[in-house]
């Protein structure tokens, strides 16, 4: 068919929000466009880097006799997503970087953290985003937890973020996100 320019495109987060989480378990959305219940907390703004998916794949080569390869086994793969949020007075920010018991109040009547050495929770993560042409992307991951949180900087000249990466872990199918992409009707003027 050849090539076909409308098919490339920019990710702009929904304007709605653009990564939300709820405890692991909660109803997950089968499609780009179905709105989410109650369980789901937005995390509000992210930096302009974006969201990146990051794939680690790790292989074997077979070679045979004289030395050539024959073979490629994949032995793993690493699925994980990274950003950073920026909303660091948003509570369900601090409750997804530190933990859900390491939290408490909220900003009107103050806000306690606990830093300490427990786990964090596991959750399902959506990702919405807009392409082209009002087309839908939206990304779930059934079960993810936070494998790293970068060193927060507090400046004078940049906003504060936690830069987080999430690991995601395969479902009963064996699959670690999904990915659903659906064009929307255009409102009419």
């Amino acid at each position: 068919m050849g090539n076909n320019a409308s098919n490339v495109s920019a990710g702009k987060p929904k304007i709605t929000g653009a990564i939300h989480v709820a405890p692991k378990g909660t109803e997950l959305p089968q499609d780009a466009t179905a709105a989410l219940g109650d369980a789901w907390k937005a995390l509000g703004y992210c930096s302009d880097a974006g969201v990146v998916n990051g794939t680690a794949m790790e292989t074997t080569d077979i070679k045979a006799w004289g030395g050539d390869t024959v073979l490629v086994i994949q032995t793993s793969k690493d699925d994980t997503y990274k950003w950073t949020l920026i909303e660091i007075k948003n509570v369900e920010v601090l409750k997804f970087v530190y933990g859900e018991s390491n939290v408490s109040g909220d900003l009107n009547s103050g806000i306690v953290i606990a830093a300490n050495n427990k786990e964090t929770d596991e959750v399902s993560v959506i990702i919405d985003m807009i392409l082209s042409e009002n087309t839908a992307k939206r990304i779930v991951i059934p079960t993810a937890k936070i494998k790293a949180v970068e060193d927060i900087t507090y400046a004078d000249n940049a906003a504060i973020g936690y830069g987080t990466t999430v690991g995601c872990m395969p479902d009963a199918d064996g699959n670690t996100h999904y990915e659903y992409i659906q064009k929307q009707q255009t409102p009419s003027a």
